[in-house]
C-alpha cells in the first residue's frame, strides 16, 4: 500500500484528488495539508508517508521551499509536484531540489495513479508540456558537476541509459533480465561513481552524455 499526503491550499482539490487516487486499491491518502508548513509539521509528528504530492503556490510555505526541506530532512520520501502552473522555472527548481516528478492538474486520474506508481518505482514522470522546456535547463545546471569521463562498465552504462529514458527499476530489470534488487545496487554504485546526489541528477547526466 502506497501512503500519500496531499498538500494543496484548496480543500476541494485535496478532497477530489484523494477520491481519484483512492480508486486504486494500492493507494491511500491518510493525510492532507493546506500548505508546506502544515505538511512538515505532520511529518515531524511521525505521520510519515511514501509520497508527498505538493502544489506550488500556497500560503505560509510554498511547494518550492517545502520540497527542499522535505528532501533534506526525509530523503526517502518521494516528493511529487502537481500544479496548475506550466512554469519551467518552477519545474527546474523543484526537480533540481530532489522532486521525483512534475505534473499539471490537467492530468486525468489514470495518469496521476500511474505517476504515483512510477515515482515509487524510482521513475521520474514529467508532464509532456513541461519536459521539453525543463530538460535543457536541467542539463545546463548539471554541466558544472557532470563527470562523464568516469569509466562505467557495459552493464552500468546500459542501466544509466535506461534511467535517462525514464524507465523504472522494474522496467530496467525486465529489459536487462535482472532482479529489481540488483538494479538498485547498480544504480547506487553509479550514483557514487558519477557523484550524483539522486536519480534525478543521474537521469539528467544520462540524457546529456550517455544517450545518443
Amino acid at each position: 500500500m502506497y501512503r500519500l499526503m496531499i498538500v494543496d491550499d484548496q480543500d476541494i482539490v485535496r478532497q477530489g484528488l484523494t477520491a481519484m487516487l483512492e480508486t486504486d486499491e494500492n493507494i491511500s491518502v491518510p493525510y492532507q495539508a493546506s500548505n508546506g508548513k502544515e505538511a512538515i509539521t505532520l511529518l515531524e509528528n511521525n505521520h510519515i508517508v511514501d509520497v508527498v504530492m505538493l502544489d506550488i503556490r500556497m500560503p505560509e510555505m510554498n511547494g518550492l521551499e517545502a520540497t527542499r526541506i522535505i528532501k533534506q530532512r526525509w530523503p526517502d520520501i518521494k516528493v511529487f509536484i502537481l500544479t496548475t502552473f506550466n512554469d519551467e522555472a518552477y519545474a527546474t527548481e523543484t526537480l533540481t531540489d530532489g522532486a521525483s516528478g512534475f505534473l499539471l492538474k490537467t492530468a486525468d486520474a489514470k495518469k496521476l495513479i500511474e505517476a504515483v506508481y512510477s515515482v515509487m518505482e524510482d521513475g521520474m514522470p514529467i508532464h509532456e508540456e513541461v519536459a521539453a522546456k525543463v530538460i535543457p535547463n536541467l542539463l545546463k545546471r548539471q554541466e558544472s558537476s557532470a563527470t562523464p569521463d568516469v569509466e562505467l562498465t557495459k552493464r552500468e552504462t546500459a542501466i544509466v541509459q535506461l534511467v535517462g529514458e525514464g524507465r523504472t527499476n522494474q522496467e530496467i530489470a525486465s529489459t536487462l533480465y535482472l532482479s529489481v534488487g540488483t538494479v538498485k545496487n547498480y544504480i547506487s554504485t553509479v550514483l557514487q561513481k558519477l557523484d550524483c546526489r539522486d536519480r534525478t541528477q543521474l537521469a539528467i547526466l544520462a540524457v546529456k552524455y550517455y544517450i545518443e
